[in-house]
């Protein structure tokens, strides 16, 4: 990120849901294309076996993640996860308010 101002900064309020996930898990996603045909399906579903077993493998560890959510401008819920690490946040509860900023800079 440049050290410069931003040409145009937007702010956003939101609210965000701490809570914990095995922090060992590699990211599992079933895509549109695995639902194509019940063989593509057949193919996601030994895919996601294989990566279970993999990070089963590995060992668990805990982290702290929160799942933010906000309106965009144009109406639409956005949500976005964020990876807190190894320790909870000093906060006092697990729903917390949040403000999400976003600038924009000119490419340098």
């Amino acid at each position: 990120m440049s050290s410069s101002q931003p040409s145009y900064k937007v702010q956003f309020e939101g609210k965000a849901k701490i809570g914990e996930i095995m922090g060992g898990f590699i990211p599992i996603q079933l895509k549109p294309e695995d639902l194509a045909s019940p063989i593509s399906f057949q193919m996601a579903l030994s895919r996601i076996y294989e990566e279970l077993m993999k990070s089963l493998n590995q060992g668990p560890s805990k982290k702290y993640v929160a799942e933010v959510k906000f309106t965009d401008s144009l109406g639409n819920p956005v949500v976005v996860g964020v990876d807190l690490g190894q320790s909870i946040p000093p906060l006092s509860n697990k729903e917390v308010k949040v403000k999400i900023t976003i600038e924009f800079y000119d490419e340098e």
